[in-house]
């Protein structure tokens, strides 16, 4: 029921949250296992009970296969690094079954001699062998370790460290360990006994010389002697040392007197009570305090069991009051810190708008990779703004609709999330619609792992919803200058439209938000008329041709100066003189 209802939660959460998410479900894994840890495959318990009593209980209608631990790694492996699933549930199993039967024999040929195996093949039993065919038609599925070298293995390890699984009370694998284990316990329990009857002899003949002493005559050396064991071993040996201590003086009593007077004098009996009466309430003392010490400690055991899991509770708790923390007001993952920011592109230009885009979005992203494409037409996205060169990896063009992931998900109005960390795609993307057409992409890099989630693909459409007002003017913007406000009859921009336009685009390149270069036309036989139509089929559509206070100059946007060269080598071929003329700008 656990399993069913875990498998459950993992179809809730990947139809919730949109996540690449697996269910595998591993048939009877096995290996060689950790150190006191007790696990739950047969091979495991069958040869903890063999180390235990020397015996393999086994039942011959019982089926099932094994799957060895490095098989499960390697079949796990090649569904972690496919790139599309046909299922969302997997078994991950050898396929090769076997009877527990056969694995007893298995265990008991590889164990060595001294294990005893017992039938017990009683019952219908069960057969649980989980079919691999789904696996199959997607994978290769070659068990590498088969069960046979795989129990070999397992067994070799837990017979070398069979210290590690047994406990103190555990009886042992064969009959010779068995033997030492009772030898063992029977010398451990003799022990206070053994000291008892040598401390006796010791204090035995320091009696006799007190008696004899003027100094000493009046010390009880069996008084010293029961109150020593009183308070080392406790009530019992207390009692023990006060039965020999008694047998002690009534011996050494009988030297001047008959046993009989020994018996007659009512002062051996006071001696006597004395001597037991104080040996046992001090043992009875020592067995209490123990038996609180040991008490105390485990309680201090489960106290601080309970104190782990009420830091484990308290750092949640943190860890959630810190998250609600950044998002009231004034913080940055707040929806009003969000609007906030994102209206501060309403004080730039329209020119300006999609460069300082792509520094809201890295700052409200917290990514230090941000990149805004700007779609030309149908197919194809230009390079319009970046935060670094990371983020301009993808190229100053890319035909976004050949890109199937990316594509599909930006087509249905989503949030592209890369969870196969394809390196060709972003990490995250967002396309920004206006009448039903995308205008804008916006692409993140350098996203931690735990941050791709649903959180942050809703941040992230926000985000979008909001900036894409002030975007798509600002697209509409830069594609009425190719329609309104042209020198007559050209597409040759007027100087103030111009002057504009590349003021924009130099300072969004001096804060390495783009690249961009600019070229002056030296050509002063041709009318505009005949530049613009001489130039129409060697740009661009987003290249710009434009008027500035001293001639006609083209504006290329995503063009570094290296790349300019290769420019104007072209339009040389053409017939058209042209020079660089970037540094001027910048100055």
């Amino acid at each position: 029921m656990a399993v069913a209802q875990g498998e459950e939660l993992c179809r809730s959460y990947r139809e919730t949250s949109g996540s690449n998410t697996v269910v595998l479900r591993f048939d009877h894994l096995y290996g060689e296992p950790k150190k006191e840890r007790q696990e739950e495959n047969p091979c495991f318990q069958m040869m903890l009970e063999a180390l235990k009593t020397g015996k393999i209980s086994a039942n011959s209608r019982n089926v099932f296969s094994l799957l060895y631990m490095s098989d499960a790694v390697e079949f796990t492996y090649q569904i972690i690094k496919a790139e599309n699933l046909l299922h969302a549930t997997y078994n991950i199993a050898s396929g090769e079954s076997i009877t527990q039967m056969e694995l007893a024999r298995q265990i008991q040929k590889y164990a060595g001699t001294g294990m005893e195996l017992v039938d017990n093949t009683v019952g219908e039993g069960y057969r649980r062998v989980l079919s691999t065919e789904r696996y199959k038609c997607e994978f290769p599925h070659k068990v590498f370790v088969p069960s046979e070298e795989g129990v070999k293995r397992t067994v070799k390890y837990m017979k070398k460290h069979s210290r590690r699984f047994l406990k103190k009370e555990d009886a042992g694998g064969s009959i010779g360990s068995r033997t030492w284990k009772m030898i063992k316990n029977i010398v451990r329990l003799l022990i206070p006994y053994l000291e008892n009857l040598f401390c006796f002899g010791v204090f035995f003949m320091l009696n006799n010389r007190a008696v004899s002493s003027a100094y000493y005559n009046k010390l009880d050396f069996y008084l010293l002697y029961v109150l020593l064991f009183a308070i080392v071993y406790g009530q019992q040996q207390a009692i023990f040392s006060a039965l020999l201590a008694v047998v002690g003086y009534c011996f050494r009593q009988m030297y001047d007197r008959s046993g009989f007077e020994v018996l007659m004098d009512y002062g051996t009996y006071v001696w006597m009570a004395q001597l037991f009466i104080l040996g046992m309430v001090v043992g009875y003392m020592r067995d209490q305090i123990r038996y609180i010490k040991e008490k105390d400690k485990e309680e201090i055991g489960y106290l601080n069991g309970q104190l782990g899991d009420m830091i484990d509770i308290n750092e949640r708790n943190v860890r959630m009051k810190h998250m609600f923390e950044r998002q009231i007001v004034n913080q940055k993952d707040s929806l009003g810190k969000i609007y906030a920011i994102v209206s501060e592109l309403d004080q730039y230009g329209p020119e300006e708008v999609l460069f300082y885009a792509a520094h809201v979005l890295s700052h409200l992203m917290d990514t230090p990779d941000a990149a805004i494409y700007t779609v030309v037409n149908g197919d194809y996205a230009r390079l319009f703004s970046f935060t670094s060169d990371t983020a301009k990896k993808m190229g100053n063009s890319i035909k976004y609709t050949d890109m199937k992931e990316l594509y599909g998900e930006l087509k249905e109005r989503r949030v592209y999330i890369n969870r196969t960390m394809d390196n060709r795609y972003p990490l995250m993307a967002v396309g920004v619609y206006a009448e039903e057409q995308m205008q804008i992409i916006m692409m993140l890099w350098g996203i931690p792992w735990e941050r791709m989630n649903l959180a942050e693909s809703n941040r992230l459409m926000i985000i979008g919803s909001l900036v894409q007002n002030a975007a798509v003017r600002a697209s509409r913007y830069l594609e009425a200058l190719h329609e309104n406000r042209y020198v007559a009859d050209t597409n040759i921009l007027e100087q103030e439209a111009f002057e504009r336009l590349v003021n924009a685009f130099f300072d969004a390149k001096g804060k390495g938000w783009t690249e961009c270069s600019l070229l002056k036309i030296e050509d002063a036989a041709r009318t505009y008329e005949d530049t613009a139509h001489a130039f129409s089929s060697l740009l661009r559509q987003t290249d710009y041709l434009g008027v500035l206070q001293d001639g006609l100059y083209v504006l290329l946007p995503n063009t570094s100066e290296e790349n300019a060269k290769w420019v104007i080598a072209r339009f040389q071929e053409q017939g058209c003189n042209c020079e660089l003329r970037n540094r001027e700008v910048t100055g």
